[in-house]
Protein backbone atom coordinates (compact mmCIF):
# COMPACT_ATOMS: atom_id res chain seq x y z
CA UNK A 1 0.00 0.00 0.00
CA UNK A 2 1.11 3.56 -0.72
CA UNK A 3 2.98 4.81 2.41
CA UNK A 4 0.94 8.02 2.45
CA UNK A 5 -2.43 6.22 2.54
CA UNK A 6 -4.36 7.45 5.56
CA UNK A 7 -6.71 5.64 7.90
CA UNK A 8 -9.61 7.75 6.69
CA UNK A 9 -8.82 6.65 3.13
CA UNK A 10 -9.61 3.02 3.92
CA UNK A 11 -12.03 3.14 6.89
CA UNK A 12 -12.32 1.08 10.06
CA UNK A 13 -13.47 -2.24 8.56
CA UNK A 14 -10.68 -2.31 5.99
CA UNK A 15 -8.18 -1.52 8.76
CA UNK A 16 -9.46 -4.43 10.85
CA UNK A 17 -9.12 -6.75 7.84
CA UNK A 18 -5.52 -5.60 7.29
CA UNK A 19 -4.65 -6.14 10.94
CA UNK A 20 -6.30 -9.57 10.83
CA UNK A 21 -4.14 -10.47 7.84
CA UNK A 22 -0.97 -9.34 9.62
CA UNK A 23 -1.75 -11.12 12.89
CA UNK A 24 -3.14 -14.21 11.18
CA UNK A 25 -5.60 -16.82 12.39
CA UNK A 26 -5.16 -18.09 15.95
CA UNK A 27 -2.86 -21.12 16.13
CA UNK A 28 -3.97 -22.32 19.56
CA UNK A 29 -6.60 -25.06 19.16
CA UNK A 30 -8.52 -23.85 22.21
CA UNK A 31 -9.37 -20.54 20.50
CA UNK A 32 -12.97 -20.89 19.31
CA UNK A 33 -13.34 -17.31 18.02
CA UNK A 34 -10.73 -14.65 17.36
CA UNK A 35 -11.16 -11.42 15.41
CA UNK A 36 -14.62 -10.98 13.92
CA UNK A 37 -17.14 -11.09 16.76
CA UNK A 38 -18.06 -9.01 19.80
CA UNK A 39 -15.46 -10.90 21.85
CA UNK A 40 -12.90 -13.66 21.53
CA UNK A 41 -13.90 -17.09 22.85
CA UNK A 42 -11.56 -19.66 24.39
CA UNK A 43 -12.36 -23.26 25.32
CA UNK A 44 -11.39 -23.63 28.98
CA UNK A 45 -12.33 -27.30 29.19
CA UNK A 46 -15.01 -28.85 31.33
CA UNK A 47 -17.76 -27.47 29.08
CA UNK A 48 -16.76 -23.89 29.94
CA UNK A 49 -15.88 -21.09 27.52
CA UNK A 50 -14.17 -17.84 28.47
CA UNK A 51 -14.81 -14.69 26.45
CA UNK A 52 -12.47 -11.69 26.36
CA UNK A 53 -13.01 -8.22 24.91
CA UNK A 54 -11.43 -4.76 25.07
CA UNK A 55 -13.09 -1.39 24.51
CA UNK A 56 -11.90 2.20 24.76
CA UNK A 57 -13.41 5.64 25.33
CA UNK A 58 -11.38 8.69 24.28
CA UNK A 59 -11.99 12.34 25.15
CA UNK A 60 -13.10 14.31 22.10
CA UNK A 61 -14.05 11.12 20.22
CA UNK A 62 -16.51 9.29 22.45
CA UNK A 63 -17.47 11.95 24.97
CA UNK A 64 -17.69 15.71 25.33
CA UNK A 65 -15.77 16.54 28.54
CA UNK A 66 -17.62 19.79 29.22
CA UNK A 67 -20.92 17.94 29.46
CA UNK A 68 -20.02 14.46 30.67
CA UNK A 69 -20.15 13.76 34.42
CA UNK A 70 -17.04 11.73 35.20
CA UNK A 71 -18.93 9.24 37.35
CA UNK A 72 -21.24 8.47 34.43
CA UNK A 73 -18.23 8.17 32.12
CA UNK A 74 -16.84 5.43 34.31
CA UNK A 75 -20.18 3.67 34.36
CA UNK A 76 -20.49 3.90 30.57
CA UNK A 77 -16.97 2.64 29.94
CA UNK A 78 -17.57 -0.59 31.83
CA UNK A 79 -21.11 -0.97 30.45
CA UNK A 80 -19.88 -0.76 26.86
CA UNK A 81 -17.31 -3.49 27.45
CA UNK A 82 -19.69 -5.69 29.43
CA UNK A 83 -22.16 -5.35 26.55
CA UNK A 84 -19.67 -7.12 24.26
CA UNK A 85 -19.45 -10.02 26.73
CA UNK A 86 -23.24 -10.16 26.99
CA UNK A 87 -23.43 -10.16 23.17
CA UNK A 88 -21.70 -13.55 23.25
CA UNK A 89 -24.49 -14.81 25.56
CA UNK A 90 -21.90 -14.98 28.35
CA UNK A 91 -21.87 -13.65 31.91
CA UNK A 92 -19.28 -10.97 32.77
CA UNK A 93 -16.91 -11.82 35.62
CA UNK A 94 -13.76 -9.68 35.71
CA UNK A 95 -12.34 -6.46 34.27
CA UNK A 96 -9.10 -4.51 34.11
CA UNK A 97 -8.88 -0.76 33.54
CA UNK A 98 -6.20 1.28 31.76
CA UNK A 99 -6.51 5.00 32.47
CA UNK A 100 -4.70 7.68 30.49
CA UNK A 101 -4.89 11.29 31.66
CA UNK A 102 -3.03 14.61 31.30
CA UNK A 103 -0.87 15.46 34.32
CA UNK A 104 -2.98 18.53 35.10
CA UNK A 105 -6.18 16.48 35.50
CA UNK A 106 -7.87 17.10 38.84
CA UNK A 107 -7.64 14.07 41.12
CA UNK A 108 -11.33 14.51 41.96
CA UNK A 109 -12.21 13.74 38.31
CA UNK A 110 -10.31 10.45 38.48
CA UNK A 111 -11.99 9.59 41.77
CA UNK A 112 -15.37 10.16 40.13
CA UNK A 113 -14.49 7.95 37.13
CA UNK A 114 -13.54 5.10 39.41
CA UNK A 115 -16.68 5.55 41.49
CA UNK A 116 -18.64 5.11 38.27
CA UNK A 117 -16.61 2.03 37.40
CA UNK A 118 -17.32 0.66 40.87
CA UNK A 119 -21.06 1.35 40.49
CA UNK A 120 -21.14 -0.46 37.13
CA UNK A 121 -19.15 -3.37 38.54
CA UNK A 122 -21.75 -3.74 41.30
CA UNK A 123 -24.55 -3.58 38.73
CA UNK A 124 -23.10 -6.41 36.62
CA UNK A 125 -21.47 -8.53 39.32
CA UNK A 126 -18.00 -7.80 37.93
CA UNK A 127 -14.76 -7.73 39.91
CA UNK A 128 -12.23 -5.08 38.84
CA UNK A 129 -8.81 -6.71 39.15
CA UNK A 130 -6.51 -3.77 38.45
CA UNK A 131 -5.00 -2.32 35.29
CA UNK A 132 -2.66 0.55 34.42
CA UNK A 133 -2.41 4.34 34.75
CA UNK A 134 -0.41 6.45 32.29
CA UNK A 135 0.13 10.06 31.32
CA UNK A 136 -1.69 10.94 28.08
CA UNK A 137 -2.61 13.98 26.01
CA UNK A 138 -6.32 13.31 26.44
CA UNK A 139 -8.42 11.42 28.95
CA UNK A 140 -8.83 7.80 27.87
CA UNK A 141 -10.37 4.71 29.44
CA UNK A 142 -9.59 1.25 28.09
CA UNK A 143 -11.45 -1.67 29.65
CA UNK A 144 -10.77 -5.37 29.19
CA UNK A 145 -13.58 -7.63 30.36
CA UNK A 146 -13.64 -11.39 30.84
CA UNK A 147 -16.76 -13.51 30.98
CA UNK A 148 -17.78 -17.13 30.88
CA UNK A 149 -20.56 -19.40 29.70
CA UNK A 150 -21.39 -23.01 29.12
CA UNK A 151 -20.09 -24.08 25.72
CA UNK A 152 -23.57 -24.74 24.35
CA UNK A 153 -24.79 -21.26 25.39
CA UNK A 154 -22.12 -19.14 23.66
CA UNK A 155 -23.69 -17.38 20.67
CA UNK A 156 -21.82 -15.91 17.73
CA UNK A 157 -22.79 -13.53 14.93
CA UNK A 158 -22.51 -16.38 12.46
CA UNK A 159 -25.39 -18.72 13.34
CA UNK A 160 -28.44 -17.11 11.70
CA UNK A 161 -30.23 -18.93 8.86
CA UNK A 162 -32.84 -17.83 6.35
CA UNK A 163 -36.28 -17.63 7.94
CA UNK A 164 -35.03 -16.75 11.41
CA UNK A 165 -36.83 -13.88 13.11
CA UNK A 166 -34.76 -10.73 13.72
CA UNK A 167 -35.43 -9.20 17.13
CA UNK A 168 -34.14 -6.46 19.38
CA UNK A 169 -34.31 -5.78 23.10
CA UNK A 170 -35.54 -2.33 24.08
CA UNK A 171 -35.88 0.64 21.74
CA UNK A 172 -33.61 2.26 19.16
CA UNK A 173 -32.12 5.69 18.58
CA UNK A 174 -32.41 7.04 22.12
CA UNK A 175 -28.66 7.30 22.69
CA UNK A 176 -28.24 9.27 19.47
CA UNK A 177 -31.06 11.59 20.52
CA UNK A 178 -29.23 12.21 23.79
CA UNK A 179 -26.00 12.87 21.91
CA UNK A 180 -27.72 15.40 19.64
CA UNK A 181 -28.93 17.34 22.68
CA UNK A 182 -25.53 17.17 24.36
CA UNK A 183 -23.70 18.49 21.31
CA UNK A 184 -26.18 21.34 20.92
CA UNK A 185 -25.82 22.38 24.54
CA UNK A 186 -22.04 22.05 24.48
CA UNK A 187 -21.88 24.29 21.42
CA UNK A 188 -24.12 26.87 23.11
CA UNK A 189 -21.94 26.83 26.21
CA UNK A 190 -18.80 27.46 24.16
CA UNK A 191 -20.43 30.27 22.18
CA UNK A 192 -22.04 32.03 25.14
CA UNK A 193 -19.37 31.08 27.68
CA UNK A 194 -20.41 31.54 31.30
CA UNK A 195 -23.73 33.23 30.49
CA UNK A 196 -25.42 30.02 29.24
CA UNK A 197 -27.26 27.71 31.61
CA UNK A 198 -28.58 24.53 29.97
CA UNK A 199 -31.96 23.09 30.92
CA UNK A 200 -32.28 19.45 29.89
CA UNK A 201 -34.55 18.22 32.65
CA UNK A 202 -37.32 17.16 30.27
CA UNK A 203 -34.99 14.85 28.36
CA UNK A 204 -33.78 12.68 31.21
CA UNK A 205 -34.43 9.37 29.41
CA UNK A 206 -32.43 9.99 26.22
CA UNK A 207 -29.62 11.66 28.17
CA UNK A 208 -29.37 8.61 30.42
CA UNK A 209 -29.28 6.35 27.36
CA UNK A 210 -26.34 8.34 26.02
CA UNK A 211 -24.43 9.07 29.22
CA UNK A 212 -25.03 5.89 31.24
CA UNK A 213 -26.29 3.03 29.04
CA UNK A 214 -27.01 -0.28 30.72
CA UNK A 215 -25.75 -3.51 29.16
CA UNK A 216 -28.57 -6.02 28.66
CA UNK A 217 -27.25 -8.63 31.05
CA UNK A 218 -30.72 -9.26 32.45
CA UNK A 219 -31.98 -10.16 28.97
CA UNK A 220 -29.56 -13.05 28.48
CA UNK A 221 -30.17 -14.25 32.03
CA UNK A 222 -33.88 -14.31 31.22
CA UNK A 223 -33.21 -16.27 28.01
CA UNK A 224 -31.30 -18.85 30.00
CA UNK A 225 -34.07 -19.18 32.57
CA UNK A 226 -36.73 -19.56 29.85
CA UNK A 227 -34.71 -21.88 27.62
CA UNK A 228 -34.19 -19.61 24.58
CA UNK A 229 -30.98 -20.12 22.61
CA UNK A 230 -30.55 -17.44 19.92
CA UNK A 231 -29.02 -18.52 16.63
CA UNK A 232 -27.00 -15.29 16.27
CA UNK A 233 -26.35 -12.31 18.50
CA UNK A 234 -24.66 -8.89 18.39
CA UNK A 235 -24.95 -5.72 20.43
CA UNK A 236 -25.96 -2.46 18.76
CA UNK A 237 -22.99 -0.18 19.32
CA UNK A 238 -22.47 1.18 15.79
CA UNK A 239 -26.15 1.46 14.79
CA UNK A 240 -28.79 -1.06 13.80
CA UNK A 241 -27.99 -0.91 10.07
CA UNK A 242 -24.26 -1.43 10.53
CA UNK A 243 -24.57 -4.18 13.13
CA UNK A 244 -27.26 -6.01 11.15
CA UNK A 245 -24.89 -5.99 8.17
CA UNK A 246 -22.18 -7.45 10.43
CA UNK A 247 -24.53 -10.23 11.53
CA UNK A 248 -25.60 -10.97 7.95
CA UNK A 249 -22.04 -11.03 6.65
CA UNK A 250 -20.95 -13.42 9.39
CA UNK A 251 -23.97 -15.70 8.85
CA UNK A 252 -23.86 -15.68 5.05
CA UNK A 253 -27.48 -14.52 4.84
CA UNK A 254 -29.46 -11.41 4.02
CA UNK A 255 -32.20 -9.68 5.98
CA UNK A 256 -35.34 -7.64 5.56
CA UNK A 257 -36.65 -5.44 8.34
CA UNK A 258 -39.81 -3.34 8.42
CA UNK A 259 -39.56 0.39 9.13
CA UNK A 260 -42.93 0.34 10.90
CA UNK A 261 -41.71 -2.32 13.33
CA UNK A 262 -38.73 -0.39 14.69
CA UNK A 263 -39.31 0.56 18.36
CA UNK A 264 -38.65 4.26 18.99
CA UNK A 265 -39.29 5.90 22.37
CA UNK A 266 -41.59 8.97 22.51
CA UNK A 267 -38.76 11.14 23.87
CA UNK A 268 -36.56 10.13 20.92
CA UNK A 269 -39.33 11.19 18.55
CA UNK A 270 -39.57 14.53 20.34
CA UNK A 271 -35.83 15.19 20.00
CA UNK A 272 -35.92 14.36 16.30
CA UNK A 273 -38.79 16.80 15.87
CA UNK A 274 -36.83 19.56 17.62
CA UNK A 275 -33.95 19.15 15.17
CA UNK A 276 -36.24 18.56 12.15
CA UNK A 277 -34.66 15.13 11.80
CA UNK A 278 -36.18 11.81 10.79
CA UNK A 279 -36.40 9.64 13.91
CA UNK A 280 -36.10 6.58 11.67
CA UNK A 281 -32.53 7.67 10.90
CA UNK A 282 -31.77 7.74 14.63
CA UNK A 283 -33.10 4.18 14.98
CA UNK A 284 -31.25 2.85 11.93
CA UNK A 285 -27.94 4.67 12.06
CA UNK A 286 -27.48 6.07 15.58
CA UNK A 287 -24.94 4.21 17.67
CA UNK A 288 -24.42 3.30 21.31
CA UNK A 289 -27.87 1.93 22.05
CA UNK A 290 -26.24 -1.23 23.48
CA UNK A 291 -29.43 -3.17 22.87
CA UNK A 292 -29.10 -6.80 21.75
CA UNK A 293 -29.93 -7.71 18.16
CA UNK A 294 -30.65 -11.42 17.97
CA UNK A 295 -32.11 -14.05 15.68
CA UNK A 296 -34.09 -17.18 16.49
CA UNK A 297 -36.75 -19.39 14.91
CA UNK A 298 -39.98 -17.46 15.37
CA UNK A 299 -41.79 -20.39 16.94
CA UNK A 300 -39.30 -20.36 19.84
CA UNK A 301 -39.98 -16.75 20.78
CA UNK A 302 -43.17 -17.73 22.57
CA UNK A 303 -41.16 -18.61 25.69
CA UNK A 304 -40.24 -14.93 26.14
CA UNK A 305 -42.21 -12.14 27.75
CA UNK A 306 -43.70 -10.25 24.80
CA UNK A 307 -42.57 -6.94 26.32
CA UNK A 308 -38.90 -7.99 26.42
CA UNK A 309 -38.21 -7.78 22.67
CA UNK A 310 -39.52 -6.46 19.37
CA UNK A 311 -39.69 -8.32 16.07
CA UNK A 312 -37.96 -6.32 13.32
CA UNK A 313 -38.07 -8.68 10.34
CA UNK A 314 -36.61 -11.92 9.01
CA UNK A 315 -33.36 -13.33 7.70
CA UNK A 316 -33.36 -14.10 3.99
CA UNK A 317 -31.49 -16.47 1.70
CA UNK A 318 -30.55 -13.60 -0.63
CA UNK A 319 -27.58 -11.49 0.38
CA UNK A 320 -28.03 -7.85 1.33
CA UNK A 321 -30.19 -5.98 3.80
CA UNK A 322 -33.44 -4.33 2.79
CA UNK A 323 -35.84 -2.00 4.57
CA UNK A 324 -39.56 -2.42 3.94
CA UNK A 325 -41.45 0.89 3.89
CA UNK A 326 -44.89 2.04 2.78
CA UNK A 327 -43.42 2.85 -0.63
CA UNK A 328 -41.77 -0.55 -1.02
CA UNK A 329 -38.56 -2.32 -0.06
CA UNK A 330 -35.20 -0.64 -0.64
CA UNK A 331 -31.57 -1.54 0.13
CA UNK A 332 -30.45 -0.49 3.59
CA UNK A 333 -26.86 0.79 3.57
CA UNK A 334 -24.40 0.06 6.32
CA UNK A 335 -23.74 3.63 7.35
CA UNK A 336 -23.72 3.84 11.12
CA UNK A 337 -20.77 5.13 13.13
CA UNK A 338 -17.30 4.04 12.00
CA UNK A 339 -13.92 5.20 13.24
CA UNK A 340 -11.60 6.45 10.48
CA UNK A 341 -14.65 7.01 8.25
CA UNK A 342 -13.79 7.41 4.58
CA UNK A 343 -13.37 11.03 3.51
Amino acid sequence: MDPVTRLDDIGELALIERLHTIVGAPHAPEVLQGIGDDAAAIDMGGDRVQVITTDALVEGVHFEPVFTPMELLGFKALSATVSDVVAMNALPRYATVALGAPAETAVARIDAIYQGLHNAADTYGVTILGGDTIRAQALTLTITALGEAQADRVTYRSGAVAGDAICVTGNLGAAHAGLRLMLREARAMREQKGSYRPDLGSFEYVLQRHLAPVARLRAIQDWGERGLQPTALIDISDGLATDLHHLCNSSGCGAQIDADWLPIAPETLRVAEIFSDNALDYALFGGEDYELLFTAPEELLGVLDTGSFRLLGYMTADEGVTLATASGAKPLPSSGYAHFGNR
